[in-house]
């Protein structure tokens, strides 16, 4: 009961939000602030096709609104839209080149192609410009394992965690690179926990894990 209180009073809240932005954008229509902040409670709601047109309007106003290329590539990242998200996140690091995020989505974008060296590319230039985000230092982790480079993804996942303890994905990301670098009791450590704070575990991964904890012979 308690949840569904909760949850019904951050629609309302949501809701007094967007009222309130909408009148703003009305009043101010040459906002660039308004709009985005517009388009991220948009987002926020679940109301992508208005948290587009928002952002869309932002950097329409401001062709140099990186914030608002980045959120709307974010969307469009999300809606399977790869080519989009990139030419928006491209354009951001072209106003902003030392962002971070612009560059930690590239690498995410090219790790859905399954374009590893590109990745870590980009990865690396997001660190190199904020080496506190963990993220980035989690989505290195797993290119890095999946190119078979062992000792640099326990090194990551390590920096990842250091940075959010709490990361279900940071968990996650370090039992596969320890039991890739053969520490399974350790690696199951690390899936457990991954478990606990809600991730869903490969069960491919969870049993071959316990195969190799398995007494043999």
């Amino acid at each position: 009961m308690a949840e569904q209180l909760q949850e019904e009073q951050l629609q309302e809240d949501l809701v007094q939000v967007l009222a309130e932005l909408e009148k703003k954008c009305q009043e101010h229509p040459n906002s660039v602030m308004a709009f985005h902040h517009l388009g991220l409670v948009y987002m926020k709601a679940g109301r992508m096709a208005e948290a587009v047109a928002a952002l869309e309007r932002a950097i329409e106003i401001d062709d140099l609104s990186s914030e608002s290329m980045i959120n709307l590539g974010a969307i469009h990242f999300g809606q399977g839209d790869l080519d989009k998200a990139q030419k928006l996140n491209e354009r951001a690091i072209a106003v902003h080149p030392e962002s971070a995020q612009a560059h930690a989505n590239l690498g995410l974008i090219w790790q859905q192609r399954n374009e590893f060296d590109q990745a870590i590319a980009a990865y690396e230039k997001a660190l190199r410009h904020n080496p506190q985000l963990a993220s980035a230092w989690m989505n290195l982790t797993a290119v890095l394992t999946m190119k078979g480079e062992d000792d640099r993804a326990l090194l990551a996942a390590g920096k990842g965690l250091e940075l959010d303890p709490d990361s279900p994905l940071g968990h996650n990301n370090m039992a596969v690179a320890l039991y890739f670098s053969g520490r399974y009791q350790e690696a199951a450590r690390h899936q457990e926990k991954a478990r606990e704070l809600g991730y869903s575990v490969d069960p491919r991964f969870a049993l071959r894990l316990r195969e190799k904890l398995a007494p043999q012979g």
